[in-house]
């Protein structure tokens, strides 16, 4: 038997309970098979169902296994944690471009341009163009830079491609 102490091991700062925390931990062993890693996943967020570390892990278990209906609840939640962090309004449409706040490569702003990313290629998978456009273009506003791909998941969108390919899989990892 191999060892598993590592499904101790702290890494979400502390504030996520301990029970939960394993539950991540062991979803990740088991990845390999879907229906236990999931039965974890759902250990995690009955334990902790409000904490950004189990929304991350539910939204990456459902996106990866291309369960795209059950992952944008959870990228939803973690766009709205990620604005009550950052201070920014309820209504991301309202955000506008500040170099000051996404200029610079800080945690809690890419935070936010990664849930908003999120959203929208999880709309954008679902078949939902109208609803993924705005966001996307949103995250484009936000970062000239396009350091996360937004403007060629809108490319993509743009074309009228089904189902987006893996235009924005490795972007859209929140």
């Amino acid at each position: 038997m191999r060892d598993q102490s590592w499904l101790n091991r702290r890494y979400y700062g502390g504030d996520l309970p301990p029970e939960a925390e394993r539950a991540l931990h062991a979803a990740a062993a088991d990845w390999a098979h879907a229906d236990l890693a999931e039965t974890h996943i759902l250990r995690a967020l009955a334990i902790a169902p409000d904490h950004l570390a189990t929304r991350i892990g539910a939204y990456k278990f459902y996106l990866y296994r291309q369960r795209y209906t059950e992952a944008l609840p959870h990228a939803r939640a973690c766009l709205a944690e990620a604005a009550r962090r950052n201070g920014f309004p309820e209504d991301w449409r309202a955000l506008r471009h500040d170099p000051a706040r996404f200029g610079e490569w800080e945690e809690l702003p890419r935070l936010f341009l990664f849930s908003l990313l999120a959203v929208g290629y999880v709309q954008a998978r679902l078949g939902l163009p109208e609803a993924a456009r705005p966001a996307l273009a949103k995250v484009a506003e936000l970062d000239p830079a396009d350091r996360l791909g937004a403007r060629r998941l809108l490319a993509v969108l743009e074309r009228g491609e089904a189902g987006m390919g893996e235009a924005g899989t490795r972007e859209a990892g929140a």
